[in-house]
């Protein structure tokens, strides 16, 4: 039996099936006293409740009464972490007594911390863990989100990392987008030698995510202390050529030159751009770039935001995500996401929701499947306890979210 909800206060269609860029982030889409009918694992039917009403009989499906409620696409989270062993606690309270992220991954902590504790925990460890991740995810009311391996630095821990995720998004409803991102950091064995690390990535273990599919994306950490320009430039080269498509952290701390080769080499996104130059944003603006912002890292660092307000002013296309990871961004909260990107980086409510959707789709190349609640995508829907998409980012930092809706399944 299909659901059809009705009377929503707000339908927030955010339609489309390609992303929003620059003014058009504020276009919502938004049908009063809107109906949504699914089918299937499908949208089928979109519009006012008395057109809805008009063609299809309430006793054929589920009916949920939305009054005073508004109705939004699954959110989607296009940067995250989330298969990992072990924490990191301590790095926090180093981090609160003066010490750079980067002084701490150059002291052996930080990322190689994590790597050490992902090689020793078993396939059926990660994936329980991942499990209550994801559990954790629809109760904020993402409904896809984006995990990228970069804790094995090795051949065989990071190809467990990938596969526990293609076990994790068979089997739970939140649907999850693998990237392959081994180069997040040289790890010990290959100290000094990054370039050789690099090959061994190209040589050894791409071929097999390749081949196994276990990965559409590659991702480098392209930053001063872990991978220049050229190395990213080579690294990503080789990768595009194998058929992967590409993403970054880039321009994270220092104005490197990330954003630049991002639109160099048509990447589908660049993430964090705390640091992106103004030539930087350009480029990638005008190859088509998504903009991945992650206010919560920003704030777990207390480093400055990324200038959302000038990207979008250029006409950038720009989505959100919480880099939800064991260091520098240890939250899945996707409330505070929102509260931080209006309050510190600029951004209006609508734009918000863009960037939590369709825009978050766009940034793992879904934007044809989710992201937007039209006909023929997939039946993900959020339903807030409060009339208006506005409370997303009123009611500060809490859980707005009361019904999530996946694969035309109430789950929460």
């Amino acid at each position: 039996m299909g659901i059809l909800v009705k009377h929503a206060a707000e339908l927030v269609t955010v339609s489309g099936f390609e992303k929003k860029s620059g003014r058009d982030m504020q276009d919502l889409g938004i049908i009063t006293d809107g109906a949504v009918v699914m089918e299937g694992d499908k949208i089928v039917d979109v519009g006012t409740t008395a057109a809805i009403l008009s063609r299809h009989n309430e006793r054929d499906h589920e009916v949920i009464n939305a009054t005073g409620k508004a109705v939004l696409p699954g959110f989607i989270d296009p940067h995250t972490h989330f298969v990992f062993g072990g924490y990191r606690a301590e790095e926090f309270g180093m981090r609160l007594e003066g010490k750079s992220y980067m002084d701490i991954m150059a002291a052996g902590g930080g990322i190689a911390s994590t790597t050490e504790a992902t090689r020793e925990e078993s396939f059926d460890m990660l994936y329980h863990k991942g499990v209550t991740r994801l559990d954790q995810c629809l109760r904020y009311g993402v409904t896809t989100v984006e995990g990228k391996s970069g804790y094995g630095l090795d051949h065989d821990t990071e190809l467990k990392q990938l596969r526990v995720m293609k076990k994790l998004s068979s089997d739970h409803p939140v649907d999850v987008v693998p990237t392959f991102m081994g180069a997040h950091a040289v790890p010990k064995e290959y100290k000094g030698k990054a370039d050789a690390y690099l090959d061994m990535l190209i040589e050894d273990v791409l071929p097999t995510v390749r081949s196994e599919m276990l990965a559409r994306f590659v991702d480098i950490f392209c930053e001063e202390g872990v991978f220049s320009v050229e190395q990213s430039r080579r690294y990503l080269t080789a990768a595009k050529a194998m058929g992967f498509k590409l993403k970054m952290h880039a321009d994270e701390v220092i104005s490197l030159g990330g954003a630049e080769l991002a639109a160099e080499l048509g990447a589908l996104s660049a993430d964090h751009l705390l640091a992106a130059s103004e030539l930087g944003i350009a480029r990638m603006t005008k190859e088509g770039v998504i903009g991945v912002l992650l206010p919560t890292t920003a704030f777990c660092l207390d480093k400055p935001y990324a200038n959302a307000r000038r990207m979008i002013d250029h006409g950038m296309a720009v989505a959100l995500a919480t880099d939800f990871n064991p260091g520098s961004s240890f939250t899945q909260s996707i409330p505070l996401v929102m509260a931080l990107a209006a309050l510190k980086m600029g951004m209006t409510p609508e734009e918000i929701v863009t960037a939590s959707t369709l825009n978050a789709a766009a940034a793992v190349d879904r934007a044809d499947m989710v992201g937007s609640i039209d006909v023929g995508k997939k039946a993900d829907l959020v339903i807030l306890r409060y009339p208006s998409y506005r409370y997303l980012v009123y009611n500060t930092g809490q859980y707005t979210v009361e019904h999530v809706i996946k694969n035309n399944q109430l789950l929460f």
